[in-house]
């Protein structure tokens, strides 16, 4: 991997904790026990132990399932068409469903993980997003929920990669 300079940090690790508290906070009163938190993997797995590790704070213990869906590979733009590679494994039928994801940017994933949920019976899809990019056409749907404005910029950490790498950096850093 050739890099061409160090992440530049553009969220610190104690922001990114009080985000997602924030979150938490806007989420409780609206699940119960019964929700079942889908997490987009492999980039959300970090804002939904965060997350639901939250949630559970504040007296919300949500069953957690995944769904892994691939847009980007290795590379830093969608191939267009998304992928599943594991679907969920909970039974969600009548039940209301938390899609977790770290970045809303295309769209594209979050629209399938909510057309899956809703086709498996799912009683309402609600959809969080650590981080929402810009983008310059109207993406449906809009997250329900979202931790940050992010900017148009390569973003890494805390989930989100460069061709599966820098992912397990605490902060959430730009790569350009």
């Amino acid at each position: 991997m050739a890099e061409t300079s160090a992440p530049t940090v553009l969220l610190p690790e104690a922001e990114v904790q009080r985000i997602v508290a924030e979150l938490a906070a806007q989420i409780a009163p609206v699940i119960d026990d019964e929700t079942v938190a889908a997490v987009l993997l492999t980039g959300g797995l970090w804002f939904a132990a965060d997350l639901t590790r939250a949630l559970s704070r504040l007296g919300r213990n949500v069953r957690f399932d995944a769904l892994w869906l691939a847009s980007y590979g290795d590379e830093q733009t969608s191939r267009g068409r998304i992928e599943v590679h594991a679907p969920l494994q909970r039974p969600i039928a009548g039940r209301r469903v938390l899609i977790i994801d770290d970045v809303f940017d295309t769209g594209l994933s979050l629209a399938e993980a909510v057309r899956i949920a809703t086709e498996a019976g799912a009683s309402e899809v609600l959809t969080v997003v650590f981080a929402k990019k810009p983008w310059p056409l109207p993406r449906a749907p809009e997250p329900d929920f979202v931790g940050w404005e992010a900017p148009n910029r390569f973003l890494v950490g805390y989930g989100l990669d460069h061709a599966g790498a820098l992912r397990g950096l605490p902060d959430v850093c730009a790569l350009d």
